[in-house]
C-alpha cells in the first residue's frame, strides 16, 4: 500500500499508538488501514458416497483438482459464500450438512472453511473456473493432482470420517513449509 484510500495521501507503515503490529497509516489524515486474512469458503459435495472434484481452469493450479470453493464476497454469510462457490465453479446446487473443517493458512492470510455438503439432484457440470467436474470414490481421488494443501488436508479429513461414520469440525493449521513467512518490518 501506497497511498491512503481516504485522503490519497502516502502512507507509512508504524506501530499505531495503543496497537502492537505494524499496519498503514496515512501520513496526513491518520487513517490506520487494517489488512486482515481473507476467507475462502467452500463445501465437499456428496453424491451417493462420491465427492465431487473440479479441474481448475484459472491459476493458480491450473489443471488441477480442487474442492468447490473461493473467496468469500462482502455482504454474504459463509455458507451462502460456499454454496455459491459451488453452483459457480460445479453448476451444481447443494443442500449445506455443517461445517466441516477451518484451516487456518497464517503465512498467505487466509481462512479456508469447507462445509459438508450433498448434491441437491446429482446435477453438476464445469462453471467458468472449472476445466470439468467428476464424482469420484474414496478410493479414486487423484491425490497427485490436488491443488492446494487445505483441500488436502479436508478430503484426508472427510475420508478418514466417512470411514468411521463419524463427522466432527477439524480445525487444523498449515504453516509455511520454511516455518512460516517473516514479516518484512520497515526499516
Amino acid at each position: 500500500m501506497k497511498y491512503c484510500s481516504t485522503c490519497g495521501q502516502p502512507v507509512e507503515q508504524r506501530i499505531p499508538e495503543g496497537d502492537n503490529r505494524y499496519r498503514y497509516v496515512c501520513i496526513s489524515c491518520e487513517t490506520i488501514h487494517y489488512q486482515n486474512p481473507r476467507i475462502v469458503a467452500g463445501t465437499v459435495p456428496v453424491w451417493e458416497g462420491k465427492i465431487l472434484l473440479c479441474r481448475r481452469a484459472i491459476e493458480p493450479r491450473y489443471g488441477y483438482w480442487t474442492l468447490p470453493a473461493g473467496f468469500m464476497e462482502n455482504a454474504e454469510t459463509t455458507i451462502e459464500a460456499a454454496a455459491r462457490e459451488t453452483l459457480e465453479e460445479a453448476l451444481a446446487e447443494v443442500n449445506i450438512d455443517g461445517l466441516y473443517s477451518i484451516i487456518d493458512v497464517p503465512h498467505i492470510n487466509q481462512v479456508h472453511m469447507f462445509y459438508r455438503a450433498t448434491l441437491k439432484d446429482g446435477q453438476f457440470g464445469a462453471g467458468e473456473e472449472s476445466l470439468e467436474s467428476r464424482l469420484f470414490e474414496l478410493d479414486d481421488i487423484p491425490w497427485d493432482e490436488i491443488s492446494f494443501p487445505t483441500v488436502r488436508k479436508t478430503l484426508e479429513l472427510f475420508i478418514e470420517d466417512t470411514r468411521a461414520d463419524s463427522y466432527g469440525v477439524h480445525i487444523k493449521d498449515i504453516r509455511h513449509p520454511m516455518g512460516g513467512a517473516k514479516r518484512k518490518e520497515p526499516s
